[in-house]
């Protein structure tokens, strides 16, 4: 049994907070209340409070654990850059309980082996790890994957994430499955058509570098496409790591119109323009790219009004050889789970664009509820899934539990702390000052 003690509560699916104790038993929450040690004395049961684990939480906040829908472990095929036990172990720095991974491995999760693969060693972890489908078979946009028999094996959802499917009538009878099986489905909104050197926005960067970039209108051209027939079918859509003002204008005005339709933002992109690949190199390369200040204003509007519902890390690990390639060479994305809650902390919260409500609520039950996962919420009976962080603490960016550590925040001051991250009622993560002031 695991008791927190003296927490201030945030449930951002009910909104309700305050100060109370957490008990749990076994992988659930049994008690929400307060002085839940001193029930336990009071009604003589002083023997089974011995067998608690106390945190005294005093000054920390505790929510659901995090959840995040667009991870990349890099296992089976790339596993120098990660794999399933370092980006668990990311994950859990990071306040993650659950992470829904992205299918672009090697051989990729178009088949039912690859897929027991991963989901049979993400549960010798200590967090949830779920993981999508591909849509379509070898990632090649050609042909689809046996969608009914890889959600019967377990896949959470589809996505060629990486690659964008460029047929529309492929991307229609994809949509149209994943709404009969009652699947999300993730979609890459990049047009080749308007890319020349991906992984640099085709403005002040790549004329930095003297190098074609890629338009921001290849992420308006399929983002536009793809939310007609998202209307059209009624499939849940996601728009991943969404990059423009003018896509966000598109999923704005598409959600108006009705339909179970979703957007991302990633850190980097509410954080970072395309400065910042000028001043940190290939560390700041991604895809989609950093594009301007206006677009990072646009897509933390659309974090406000709940546009973008869903705030997703694309953990992208790569090695320090491929990132010290020349910009036109070094792979695209940095990594991301370590520093995702405090960036929303420092860049959102602290500068007054949302609650601290309103951030959980991205980053716990708006995923979860997407993917119909029971997770990102705090109640009796309900998963000991939960997150203990200090939000007033700052520290600096220095070491990395990933595997990878392809990271421009590398030496930043940010603020929000994870202390503990618990999962099924097990402790899977201690700040190490954390370990030391319990030790004392």
């Amino acid at each position: 049994m695991l008791l927190i003690a003296n927490v201030y509560l945030m449930e951002p699916g009910t909104g309700k907070e305050g100060y109370c104790d957490i008990l749990t038993e076994g992988d659930r929450i049994v008690r929400i209340g307060e002085n839940l040690y001193g029930e336990f004395v009071r009604k003589g049961e002083e023997k089974r409070a011995e067998d608690l684990r106390v945190i005294d939480a005093s000054g920390l906040i505790a929510a659901p654990g995090l959840v995040d829908v667009h991870s990349h472990f890099r296992d089976p095929g790339f596993t120098y850059k990660e794999d399933i036990e370092t980006g668990a172990m990311a994950a859990a720095k990071g306040g993650y309980t659950t992470v829904v991974l992205m299918a672009n491995t090697r051989p990729a999760v178009d088949n039912e082996e690859t897929l027991s693969y991963v989901l049979e060693k993400g549960k010798k972890t200590g967090i949830h790890i779920e993981t999508c489908a591909t849509v379509t078979k070898g990632m090649q946009g050609k042909e689809m994957v046996d969608m009914e028999r890889l959600h019967k094996a377990g896949a959470a959802g589809f996505t060629d994430d990486g690659v964008p499917i460029l047929s529309a009538e492929l991307a229609e009878e994809a949509m149209r499955e994943a709404k009969r099986l009652g699947a999300p489905i993730s979609l890459h909104e990049e047009n080749p058509a308007y890319i020349e050197n991906n992984g640099v926005n085709a403005g002040a960067a790549s004329a930095y570098f003297q190098i074609g970039g890629s338009k921001r209108e290849a992420e308006i051209d399929l983002v536009k496409r793809d939310l007609e027939l998202a209307l059209k079918t009624g499939a849940c859509m996601d728009v991943q790591h969404i990059s423009t003002r003018e896509a966000v204008s598109l999923v704005r005005e598409a959600k108006k119109r009705g339909g179970d339709i979703h957007a991302e933002a990633a850190p980097h992109h509410f954080t970072l323009t395309e400065d910042a690949v000028i001043r940190y190199g290939t560390l700041a390369k991604m895809n989609p790219p950093l594009r301007e200040e206006a677009d990072r204003k646009a897509i933390i509007e659309g974090l406000q009004d709940g546009t973008i519902d869903l705030i997703a890390t694309d953990h992208a690990p790569h090695s320090r050889e491929e990132k010290e390639k020349l910009i036109t060479e070094a792979p695209s994305g940095i990594i991301g789970l370590e520093t995702a809650l405090s960036l929303g902390i420092t860049q959102l919260v602290d500068t007054g664009y949302l609650t601290m409500m309103s951030l959980l609520e991205k980053m716990t039950c708006n995923p979860a509820k997407m993917y119909g996962l029971d997770a990102g919420y705090l109640a009796e009976g309900g998963p000991a899934d939960i997150v203990l962080f200090d939000a007033g603490e700052t520290f600096t960016v220095t070491e990395f539990a990933s595997k990878s550590e392809n990271s421009p925040f590398r030496g930043w001051q940010l603020k929000g702390v994870v202390k503990y991250t618990v999962c099924g009622g097990r402790v899977v993560y201690q700040n190490s000052y954390a370990q030391k002031a319990a030790q004392e």
